[in-house]
């Protein structure tokens, strides 16, 4: 499985928004381009499908921009990537048996099974708060300046 520019971009715009839209004041989709040197119309299409998925909300008029869907902490990683990429699997056959005629005969399937399911558990084990704090830790180590 390979997480595309869609689904990178997506979690880096997560963390953003995690860290710039505290105390319920919305973001702009271009700050946060800006910020994170994304186009901004293929940050608009990311956008639109968290917020189908429910993981952003919008709010309109002059103060608008986005808001986190619910909270950092309820966000897995892996909710993100499923919304952006569809389901998390290295082949076909694991979310779809129909698609091979040996499924049912096939050991290396459940090889793929397992890593699928290993990735699955690896992404819910990160939600978007403990990245948003790893974000602002680097931040942290980034910017110190030392004066002699």
């Amino acid at each position: 499985m390979k997480i595309s520019t869609k689904g990178r971009y997506g979690l880096r715009a997560l963390v953003d928004l995690s860290m710039n839209g505290k105390n319920g004041f919305p973001v702009l989709l271009s700050d946060i381009a800006n910020r994170q040197g994304i186009s901004g119309k293929y940050l608009e299409q990311i956008a639109t499908q968290l917020h189908r998925a429910g993981i952003v909300k919008t709010v309109r008029g002059r103060k608008g921009g986005y808001l986190l869907g619910r909270p950092e902490k309820d966000i897995r990683v892996s909710d993100v990537i499923k919304a952006l990429e569809g389901p998390i699997c290295v082949v076909d056959c694991v979310n779809e048996p129909d698609s091979c005629a040996k499924t049912t005969a096939c050991s290396t399937r459940d090889i793929w099974t397992l890593l699928s399911k290993r990735i699955e558990e690896t992404l819910d084990a990160f939600t978007i708060a403990d990245l948003a704090k790893s974000q602002e830790e680097k931040n942290g180590k980034e910017t110190s300046m030392y004066y002699i």
